[in-house]
């Protein structure tokens, strides 16, 4: 099963303080809006992304049909396979897809431990 592209998705504090210390570690940004209290930043293959009162923790995120560069795939498993496949083998899931549907959605599970994965296709 192919999840496609991974990031972190960080609850913070305080944005400005996030960004600079992340730009600190050698990250830069990459996309959002800190208007928006939300930034994207990558350190070579890394990807992290920053949000302010969005989430209330953080989630471990997976897009499938990017690469590391938000750039579509040519190929790739559609969100609507991986949450068949998932079910297929019992996965409970918070948020599922509409199987009908094409294009952009997203689906939500939990680890073990209740960390909240978060697989977004946004193509």
């Amino acid at each position: 099963m192919q999840l496609g592209n991974f990031s972190v998705s960080l609850n913070v504090k305080n944005i400005q303080a996030s960004k600079q210390f992340y730009k600190t570690l050698g990250f830069s940004v990459f996309g959002g809006d800190i208007s928006q209290n939300w930034l994207i930043m990558k350190n070579g293959n890394a990807t992290i992304g920053l949000f302010q009162e969005m989430f209330d923790q953080n989630i471990l995120t997976f897009n499938p049909g990017w690469n590391s560069n938000a750039e579509a795939l040519d190929s790739f498993m559609d969100i609507r396979e991986i949450q068949k496949q998932l079910k297929n083998k019992d996965v409970e899931l918070d948020l599922e897809a509409d199987e009908k549907s094409s294009g952009p959605a997203n689906i939500i599970l939990k680890d073990p431990d209740g960390n909240p994965i978060l697989i977004d296709q946004h193509i």
